[in-house]
């Protein structure tokens, strides 16, 4: 399984928000390549990257910031956020970005998916929130009525192959992740998923990997010491 340690950008900085409210948002950092040179120390491979500000105004704000991080950390990089259209996903892949993930576009205009992956394959991935079962887009903020595992499926069926999934409810919690939700979408073959959201014990990552999910993000946990992230990571080669 695939470890995704994670850096929330805001204003240039490495956040991290509770279940998406940017008014419960701590500082962990001013310095986002120091966080992702600690990760690589670590034995990190990978990072997930999201731009909250491109996020809520579909700026590229902080677009130096991952530049920067990219080239000094030299990590597999996944980023998200104000990411709505294939000039932004060009932008990111051509700065050195490893896939672009695209998110409230995907249930709005989903052509632009579908333009995506023809164009980008595998470079593309698709960031699935949900609340209660249901698809929640912009910020979180609007909760439609499209069923997540069938929208996975459909993803799915369009030619994703990588779709990471978020239940709100439970991010940045730090009370554990949803276990049932990604049991389940294991079994939609040919789709790797990224488990994100409320991961926070040890136990979890073990379990996510008996699934066979593809990949686990880590945030909050990390940077509260909940998890240690090299302790995850050699654990997750056993």
């Amino acid at each position: 399984m695939e470890i995704y340690p994670a850096i929330d950008l805001k204003d240039g900085k490495a956040v991290r928000l509770t279940q998406g409210d940017y008014n419960k948002m701590d500082v962990y950092s001013n310095d986002p390549v120091s966080v992702a040179l600690h990760f690589k120390s670590c034995n990190a491979t990978n990072l997930h990257l999201v731009d909250l500000d491109g996020a809520k105004d579909g700026n590229t704000k902080n677009f130096d910031s991952i530049k920067n991080i990219i080239e000094s950390s030299g990590l597999f990089t996944q980023v998200g956020g104000g990411i709505r259209n294939l000039d932004r996903i060009e932008q990111y892949l051509n700065c050195g970005v490893s896939r672009a993930i695209l998110g409230s576009v995907a249930v709005e205009n989903f052509n632009v998916v579908e333009d995506a992956v023809k164009k980008f394959g595998d470079k593309i991935a698709v960031g699935v929130d949900a609340k209660e079962g249901k698809v929640a887009i912009h910020g979180w903020k609007v909760v439609t009525d499209t069923d997540s595992i069938e929208f996975c499926m459909k993803l799915q069926d369009s030619g994703v192959k990588t779709i990471i999934y978020t239940d709100i409810s439970k991010d940045g919690t730090l009370q554990g992740t949803n276990l049932n939700i990604y049991e389940k979408l294991a079994l939609i073959k040919g789709l790797n998923v990224i488990a994100s959201g409320g991961i926070t014990f040890y136990e979890e990552i073990d379990k996510l990997k008996s699934f066979n999910i593809y990949g686990a993000i880590l945030g909050k946990a990390l940077y509260t010491g909940r998890l240690d992230l090299a302790e995850v990571i050699e654990r997750n080669k056993r």
